[in-house]
C-alpha cells in the first residue's frame, strides 16, 4: 500500500484468534500480519474453503505449509468506516487438521467441519440413487438346432 493510500477492507479479530496469533512462534506471527495486511490491501486473497467451511479462506503462512490462517469476508457494522472486513477466525498449525476443526468449534459447529471432497467421497454415485428394477430372467430360450434346409441336398441317397 502507497502512503496516503487507504486500505480496501477493515480488519477484526475473533478475540480467540488473537490469542492463537500471539501464542504463534514470532516467524509466523510476522508473516501472518505482513500477509494481513496485503489481504486487507486487496492485493492477495486466500484461496477458498468448501465443504462446510465455505464462504472462508485460508492463507498458508509458512514455506513448509505447516501453519494456516482462516478469515472471512464480511460486511462491516453500520459504524465502521469501511463496506466490508476481514474477519480473522483462527491461526493454527496444519496437522492432524487442527486449525479446521478449531474453526469448526468456533463457528458452533456440533461435528467435524468436512471438505467437499470428503462428502463426496461419502456420498453415494449418482448411478446408485436411480435404482431402476432389474427385470427377473423368464424361461429359457431352446438352444439353436441345425438348420434343416431342402435347398442344399446331402451326400447320401439320390445325388451321388
Amino acid at each position: 500500500m502507497r502512503a496516503g493510500q487507504e486500505s480496501a477492507f477493515g480488519l477484526s479479530f475473533d478475540p480467540r484468534a488473537l490469542t492463537d496469533l500471539l501464542q504463534a512462534p514470532v516467524d509466523i506471527r510476522d508473516l501472518a500480519l505482513a500477509q494481513l495486511q496485503d489481504v486487507v490491501n486487496a492485493e492477495l486473497f486466500g484461496r477458498k474453503l468448501t465443504g462446510d467451511l465455505s464462504g472462508y479462506r485460508k492463507l498458508t503462512l509458512d514455506y513448509r505449509n505447516h501453519w494456516r490462517l482462516v478469515y472471512a469476508l464480511r460486511p462491516a457494522p453500520p459504524a465502521a468506516s469501511h463496506r466490508m472486513e476481514i474477519r480473522v477466525v483462527a491461526v493454527r498449525p496444519r496437522a492432524g487438521n487442527d486449525i479446521y476443526d478449531t474453526v469448526g468449534r468456533r463457528l458452533g459447529m456440533a461435528r467435524r467441519p468436512l471438505s467437499a471432497r470428503t462428502h463426496a467421497a461419502r456420498s453415494r454415485p449418482p448411478q446408485l440413487l436411480a435404482r431402476r428394477p432389474v427385470p427377473k430372467p423368464g424361461p429359457p430360450r431352446a438352444a439353436p438346432g441345425p438348420a434343416h434346409s431342402t435347398l442344399f441336398p446331402t451326400m447320401k441317397g439320390s445325388a451321388r
